[in-house]
């Protein structure tokens, strides 16, 4: 029995019924894309009316889970239904979700998602979780930077400091001196690059230096000038969630819900960027895995990948390499996790992730171009 007073979606038109007594309990509501299609049958399911493109995207989807969540209710709050899209149309707040789950997204740093781009890392750190030391030298970050490229990254994110599990933050003069060399050198060359860093003032150097896009592991909450530096420079920004900061966010992280208590906390940062000034266009979202989530939580999220795309802006997923996936296997070292890493970019390309951030970018450039063979009508 639904606790809310919400009624079974088992016949036609109980989808809506579900939504209508959803809004009448005051309940938050929530759409996941289901049954996402790709190639022709995307397009001839769009042609007929019965699907919508996801993100604008070349993908379609004409299934939705809608979930219904009482605030403060914990999990036994929550209640979901499953339904075609048309079942829908013209009901808040449904209605507004269906419009930014299928509307275009606006280029991202001069990027256009025809097809999903792949982020290569270049960590100047010598204790990154996976690479930490191998290119903390100048020569030896340059040299890495340009083979990513060459394997075919779309962007380069640049780091000065961890933010691995139980990391000491790193002085911000020092994070500056590590990465505004190697940043200037690849956006003298034309490179779209974004900086890694949760510090204002490496924010602002980068951006001196010519980075594109600010990465923000606390979706600009912290440091208090962060808002301010990516709103007066009108930066693109990825906004990531973490519950709690590096030295703590895996001790005993919990949540009522993984997938909708990430979305909410989403939702308010990109509405406080908007508040500041900042443009939709300039925003992307990430829902931080491993960053404060159990291996459980991990899987929540990425199977609610989709989910995310109802804050109207491009999505990035990183998990290359993290250590979920070691516990799900043999306990594997970071640099022998690239089969799990690439089972989960493929899995976030299924669910129309607009970035992925990648160590290795060759080969998931090379499974990018597979899957688009399979799925995508043209790139």
């Amino acid at each position: 029995m639904a606790p809310m007073g919400m009624e079974p979606a088992t016949s036609p038109g109980s989808l809506r019924g579900f939504c209508l007594s959803a809004e009448r309990s005051g309940a938050s509501v929530y759409l996941r894309p289901l049954g996402i299609l790709g190639h022709e049958a995307a397009g001839r399911a769009v042609e007929a009316g019965t699907a919508l493109p996801l993100a604008g995207g070349p993908l379609a989807f004409g299934t939705v889970e809608v979930i219904a969540r009482a605030d403060g209710a914990g999990t036994g709050g929550i209640e979901r239904a499953i339904g075609p899209i048309g079942e829908l149309a013209g009901l808040a707040p449904a209605a507004d979700l269906l419009d930014a789950l299928s509307r275009p997204r606006a280029p991202f740093a001069g990027l256009v998602f025809d097809r999903p781009a792949v982020m290569g890392i270049v960590n100047v750190t010598p204790d990154s979780f996976s690479d930490g030391g191998d290119f903390l030298d100048h020569d030896r970050a340059v040299a890495q930077g340009t083979a990513l490229l060459e394997a075919g990254a779309d962007i380069l994110d640049v780091g000065g400091e961890s933010t691995r599990p139980g990391a000491d933050p790193v002085p911000v003069e020092e994070e500056v001196r590590r990465v505004v060399p190697v940043i200037r050198h690849f956006a003298e060359r034309g490179a779209i690059v974004s900086i890694d860093t949760r510090h204002a003032s490496v924010m602002a150097a980068a951006l001196e230096a010519g980075a594109a896009i600010i990465n923000d592991v606390t979706a600009l909450t912290g440091d208090p000038g962060s808002l301010d530096v990516a709103a007066g420079a009108g930066a693109p920004v990825v906004l990531m969630h973490m519950r709690g900061e590096p030295r703590t966010m895996q001790q005993a992280p919990e949540y009522a819900d993984a997938p909708t208590d990430v979305y909410a906390y989403l939702a308010e940062r990109v509405a406080a960027c908007l508040e500041a000034g900042m443009s939709a266009g300039n925003l992307c979202v990430d829902p931080g895995i491993g960053f404060g989530k159990t291996v459980e939580h991990n899987l929540q999220i990425l199977r609610h990948t989709a989910l995310f795309h109802g804050l109207g802006v491009p999505l990035l997923i990183g998990l290359s390499r993290k250590r979920f996936i070691a516990s799900l296997s043999r306990g594997e070292a970071p640099k022998e996790r690239l089969a799990g890493s690439l089972a989960g970019a493929l899995a976030g390309f299924d669910q129309g992730a607009q970035i992925l951030r990648v160590h290795d970018v060759a080969e998931t450039c090379q499974a990018r171009a597979l899957w688009a063979g399979l799925h995508l009508r043209r790139i």
